[in-house]
């Protein structure tokens, strides 16, 4: 299928677009073809320094909005998200390359996000303490003020629209810096947010070289928290720069996670979930099942059953109808994916499926299934963050829960088993933020959704989400 790239990313600041103006740009590419799609402009020290004034204003007066008002435009902007839905789901797959049933879902759950945050902010409750007559002891929830969201490549306007619906829900103001290679799809999102009606101010969207524009953020008063999703290295860089200004800060970095599948599980549904969820955006997902540790008794039937399933997904351009997994999101990726896979190889893992990068254009690998890989090869400790599969057998369930918790990250993990005892010990054993137990269903936006250890700390969605957008108040009046 051909289509037209029909969008005009440009930063949005103070309520204006802006573009051009001899500003740097940053060239686009469409990872199913290595082809410049676009240009966007990156943010100049000016640029921020009048978004960071129109933000503290417009924390000011987005704050004393009534929450029902705020409710209001939340409302307005969802709507206007599924209305241009199959618009911005192209955009996504052009800049991304995910097959455009999955961008189709990513552009949804932003309105359902927007939907769920506009009416939880109405359930933040304070509470008052029994005191003497006449004497009053209460808590208050107010916003904590002005945030930075920075967030990647891999869900764009899923990751953005989080940070985004949860701080003006709160009635914070908020500047929004998604990844430069997807931007038509991330500014699409910002002009449904302006277009339901939000004051100049409130939420603002830049784009820039990373580094420069959040030390800048990072470095003013204004900003009072920072919101970021992406690798475990730049999260604990911007962890030091906010603790300068003692800001709070929610981080969701990497995690690999683990997949405990027990003999006992319903083997041919287990195989249908977690293959479908491996190859789902290539595998570059923070949440993507990548370790799967089974049990002796169904271990080869395992790896044949992952194998044939594997083998019948079709890598193709995103737009394509028959399309199941497209290519990665940009050119360094095959290469950090496939050095993983050989060394793997080399200290002793068996390929069943795939094993290196499709040749032509794009930036597509072939979905890898590598099974008795052992501990010692890098892909064991270190995320591919890409379609490859990893298959270990074990023995016993302590076993299993030791190989689950052996790494310092704890973002998902996922467990298949019958048995209702086997469930409830490995989901009270293991360490990590979100465990799913026969599913793959584990982010929604009534749950929080965030890590332990090196993989982060502070969730996202659900009530716990809007929470970090609060500071808490004590008031006695005597």
């Amino acid at each position: 299928m051909t289509r037209e790239y029909q969008a005009d990313p440009a930063l949005y600041i103070n309520g204006t677009w802006r573009s051009g103006e001899s500003r740097d740009v940053h060239q686009v590419l469409n990872p199913a073809t290595g082809k410049v799609i676009a240009e966007i402009p990156l943010a100049t020290a000016t640029d921020l320094d009048e978004a960071l004034a129109a933000s503290e204003k417009g924390f000011a007066l987005w704050r004393a909005t009534d929450v029902n008002a705020r409710a209001v435009i939340l409302h307005k902007a969802a709507a206007l998200i599924r209305e241009r839905a199959e618009h911005i789901a192209t955009l996504l797959t052009m800049e991304q390359g995910k097959p455009l049933a999955e961008a189709r879902t990513e552009t949804l759950s932003c309105a359902a996000v927007f939907e769920y945050c506009a009416e939880e902010a109405k359930r933040s409750y304070g509470r008052i303490a029994l005191r003497p007559a006449g004497q009053r002891a209460m808590v208050l929830k107010q916003p904590v003020g002005p945030v930075a969201s920075l967030t990647p490549w891999n869900f764009p306007v899923s990751l953005m629209s989080k940070k985004v619906a949860a701080a003006l829900a709160t009635g914070c103001s908020v500047i929004a810096k998604p990844a430069e290679e997807t931007p038509g799809s991330t500014s699409e999102i910002m002009r449904c947010i302006a277009d339901a009606g939000i004051p100049a101010g409130v939420a603002q969207l830049v784009f820039g070289v990373p580094d420069m524009v959040s030390r800048h953020l990072l470095g003013s008063p204004v900003i009072r928290k920072l919101s970021f999703t992406g690798s475990i290295p730049v999260g604990k860089h911007l962890m030091k720069l906010a603790a300068d200004g003692v800001k709070r800060v929610t981080m969701e970095l990497g995690g690999h996670a683990p997949v405990l599948v027990f003999d006992d599980c319903n083997l041919e549904k287990t195989l249908d979930i977690v293959v479908t969820q491996k190859f789902r955006n290539a595998g570059q997902v923070c949440i993507s099942p990548t370790r799967f540790y089974v049990q002796e008794g169904i271990y080869e039937r395992f790896v044949a059953g992952f194998n044939e399933r594997t083998g019948k997904v079709k890598v193709g351009n995103g737009l394509d109808a028959d399309t199941i997994m497209g290519p990665l999101a940009n050119p360094r990726r095959p290469a950090a994916v496939g050095s993983l896979i050989e060394d793997a190889i080399a200290k002793g893992a068996r390929v069943g499926t795939g094993g290196s990068a499709e040749n032509g254009d794009g930036f597509f690998f072939r979905p890898t299934v590598l099974s008795d890989v052992p501990l010692e090869a890098d892909i064991m400790s270190h995320e591919p963050f890409g379609p490859v599969a990893l298959i270990r057998p074990f023995k016993s369930f302590d076993e299993a829960i030791e190989q689950a918790n052996r790494l310092p990250f704890g973002l998902a993990s996922f467990v298949h088993t019958e048995n209702g005892r086997t469930a409830n010990m490995a989901g009270d054993l293991i360490e990590s933020g979100m465990v799913g137990i026969n599913t793959a269903g584990i982010s929604m936006p009534d749950m929080p959704f965030g890590g332990v250890k090196d993989s982060g700390f502070g969730s996202e969605g659900g009530p716990e989400g809007l929470e970090s957008y609060y500071v808490t108040k004590a008031i006695h009046q005597a």
